[in-house]
């Protein structure tokens, strides 16, 4: 039996037992009790995935049953049980938080889909619980801003660790929206270091200022000139600097950043004075730069420069089994800037999510949390084009169902009877499942 059975509350006798029955047989653990109190009583044993009570009881009545459970835990789902006459009082019990009611008399189907749907949504909330514990125990600062468990993100993270105190200057590959900012930041927070992050945007700079935002000018360097500008790369001393997109740089001052990486020290414009600086460069780039130093479009020698330590990022679409945690740490920003509560999704939403091919990356995923937290459809539904579509139905439908299998295990440690309790699937099926998807189990343990 599950850890965590339907609690069912019914004084006739023999319409609990065919209840008892009818949930049994559709493999849904079940617990009968004949009034409130003997319920109330065996918490102490155990706490119920779901209560399924009917609203007339000798003793405490179903009401009081469902306000006395919220009080220990507001999001349980109750299941009302209602006679013809009784009708507009669990209409009035769902406005104070009763999950749904049933009339009496029901067929045995029409239990059963109302359980399952509670409990789908029951395993929703321990999975939004689980996943906001696994954010809060992250946290957000150094390489925790690195979030995900797939073998990549593990090794992205492993390096930073190992790079990160050692000073070295680090080039970081990966599609637009991969997070190569995020990883800048973490190297740069991990390493300790007491100066500024400061981060350039190299496309977003027009041509004509780009030489004066680096490296800064004196008085009188050029029209305009009015006062002294201290560059980026002199307030990043003691610090890091993050050049993105550094593809974009104009090939003229690839020359003067080659002097700073080899010299480490700057020349302001209109200036003489040569400034000492200690920073540490993160470049970062989308584009292969070895291919673009080939075809004369980079500097081969700042390309060779910047090599010496590089991480691969890879796309969303990759590394699918970190949807899950990056959702759910999105939906909680969300959340807490729309002053909303933090939205939920459905199996089905994930598979979709999973089978979508993320052009725009992380970044992406994270606008569609948003949406998703303001109540609004994520937009991918209208670019079927979009979807992994090299496969066939039979391979995206298993890709789909793996990926739910490994979230799952993720989510509880790699307990196959935790995950098979969150999936709503019998332990035997979702063993099955694991051999036939080649899951080890094992591998999630933490």
């Amino acid at each position: 039996m599950a850890e965590h059975p339907v609690f069912l509350v019914e004084d006739d006798a023999a319409v609990r037992k065919g209840c008892e029955q009818a949930l049994s047989l559709a493999d849904i653990p079940v617990r009968g009790f004949a009034d409130g109190e003997s319920m109330l009583a065996a918490l102490a044993t155990g706490n119920p995935a779901l209560v399924v009570t009917d609203v007339r009881l000798p003793g405490r009545d179903g009401l009081s049953l469902m306000r006395e459970l919220h009080q220990h835990d507001r999001e349980l789902p109750v299941l009302l049980m209602t006679g013809h006459g009784d009708v507009a009082m669990a209409v009035e019990a769902m406005r104070e938080g009763a999950y749904d009611f049933i009339e009496k008399p029901f067929p045995s189907e029409r239990l059963i889909a109302a359980v399952r749907s509670a409990l789908e949504k029951r395993s929703l909330i321990i999975e939004n619980r689980q996943l906001k514990e696994r954010i809060g125990e992250l946290g957000m600062s150094g390489i925790t801003r690195i979030i995900g468990q797939s073998p990549a993100i593990q090794h992205i993270r492993q390096l930073v660790t190992t790079l990160a105190p050692t000073g070295v200057d680090i080039l970081i590959n990966g599609e637009t929206g991969s997070g190569k900012e995020v990883v800048a930041r973490a190297i740069h927070e991990a390493s300790h270091r007491r100066g500024a992050f400061v981060a350039i945007n190299c496309g977003a700079l027009p041509e004509t200022v780009f030489e004066s935002e680096l490296f800064g000018h004196e008085v009188g360097a050029f029209t305009g000139a009015g006062k002294r500008r201290i560059g980026r790369i002199e307030h990043a001393n003691g610090g890091t600097l993050f050049l993105d997109e550094i593809e974009s740089m104009p090939l003229n001052l690839q020359v003067k950043l080659l002097r700073v990486l080899q010299e480490r020290s700057v020349e302001r414009l209109g200036s003489n004075t040569v400034v000492p600086v200690d920073c540490r460069l993160v470049a970062a780039s989308k584009t292969d730069l070895k291919q673009a130093s080939d075809a004369g479009q980079f500097r081969a020698d700042l390309y060779y420069r910047l090599n010496v330590v590089s991480l691969d990022l890879p796309p969303l679409r990759q590394r699918c089994e970190d949807i899950p945690l990056l959702l759910a740490h999105f939906l909680h920003e969300a959340a807490q800037r729309f002053a909303r509560p933090v939205a939920s999704w459905t199996p089905a939403d994930l598979a979709r999510w999973s089978a979508y091919a993320w052009p725009g990356n992380v970044r992406e995923l994270k606008n569609v949390a948003e949406r998703w937290a303001l109540g609004l459809p994520d937009a991918l539904s209208g670019n079927p084009g979009l979807l992994a579509s090299t496969q066939s139905l039979s391979e995206q439908v298993d890709a789909a169902e793996r990926q739910i299998i490994e979230s799952a295990l993720g989510l509880a440690a790699g307990n196959v009877a935790q995950a098979a309790e969150q999936l709503q699937t019998p332990k035997k099926t979702l063993y099955d499942k694991l051999v036939r998807h080649h899951i080890v189990a094992e591998k999630f343990r933490q």
